[in-house]
């Protein structure tokens, strides 16, 4: 029986019907949504701050993107060692977390465009060591974030 005919049995679960006319697939739902927009409200509200409070005029490198970034890694390493060992946790909280907060408060598209402008300012060497540092960091925070709660 075709989806369509199915969402309108008087059995079936409302949200379900919510789901399918929004063209969600099975296992998005409504309280899935609001998780991660909620999540990546406070993520982008957290690296805005970041940056207001360590992005300074004339600076060689941009801090708050690079410390936003670190965190977000040290900060995702930690939560999958967590919803690991924490099997039991609603799916609706690593959504929050990794999804929504962690995925609005790390940036790639602030990464890139801070090193392209450090390439077309001239500052090759800059541009090359702010990637290095934002790949590495990023890396060798996360295996950190893991190995302190596993």
């Amino acid at each position: 029986m075709s989806r369509r005919r199915a969402a309108g049995r008087p059995h079936e679960d409302p949200r379900r019907r919510f789901a399918w006319r929004v063209g969600w697939s099975d296992g998005v739902t409504l309280s899935a949504a609001l998780a991660v927009a909620a999540g990546a409200v406070l993520g982008a509200w957290s690296r805005w701050l970041l940056g207001l409070w360590l992005n300074r005029p004339g600076a060689a490198l941009p801090l708050g993107t690079l410390t936003a970034n670190l965190a977000g890694g040290l900060l995702v390493g930690m939560a999958l060692a967590w919803f690991e060992s924490h099997p039991g946790l609603s799916p609706a909280w690593r959504l929050f977390a990794v999804t929504g907060f962690l995925g609005a408060l790390t940036t790639f598209s602030t990464f890139s465009a801070e090193s392209l402008l450090l390439v077309q300012r001239g500052e090759l060497g800059v541009a090359l060591l702010h990637s290095a540092v934002h790949l590495l960091g990023c890396l060798g925070a996360a295996a950190l974030g893991w190995r302190l709660l596993r």
